[in-house]
């Protein structure tokens, strides 16, 4: 998840664009975030994470189903507490999502020491509410990477948003 402005490189695997600050602001480009997900992509500001990347799953078919599942991130607005979860949406929100949508025991998962995740909640949350309603089968935990679907395509903060209230 970044600014949409930060990279220049065209094919660098956009497949989200959601709006930053206010829903309105995501019109212009400066106000906008993109999740990305593309091979040998990279991690503009790695340098200033708090700790070292953590293996959760050497399981090819857990990898590929969470690579799968970056193609449904919902455009949420950055900054915002569109869920009524009581945190704002942000990268943690983002990351927390993905791995409970992949089936990841988020039990295990914590910040690193002296790390917080504020936004974290609100992943979780969204994901507990896909889970309690229908979801397609494919982005169950345990589901063959054969079975998963193809990626949707890449979703904007215009179009309609099934987990809207």
């Amino acid at each position: 998840m970044a600014p949409v402005w930060n990279e220049a490189f065209p094919d660098r695997g956009v497949v989200c664009e959601g709006p930053v600050g206010a829903r309105w602001l995501g019109r212009f480009r400066a106000f906008r975030y993109e999740v990305r997900c593309w091979a040998r992509g990279r991690i503009p500001n790695m340098l200033t994470a708090v700790d070292s990347p953590q293996r959760l799953s050497d399981d090819l078919a857990t990898v590929v189903e969470l690579l799968q599942w970056t193609r449904e991130v919902p455009a949420l607005t950055w900054g915002r507490d569109e869920l009524g979860a009581g945190e704002m949406w942000n990268s943690n929100s983002l990351v927390a999502w993905l791995l409970a949508g992949s089936g990841q025991d988020m039990a295990a998962i914590t910040p690193p020491a002296r790390g917080r995740a504020p936004g974290w909640a609100a992943g979780l949350q969204l994901a507990r509410r896909e889970q309690d309603s229908a979801r397609p089968a494919a982005r169950t935990a345990g589901t063959d990477a054969t079975t998963v679907t193809e990626p949707s395509a890449v979703i904007t903060a215009e179009e309609p948003q099934p987990w809207r209230r």
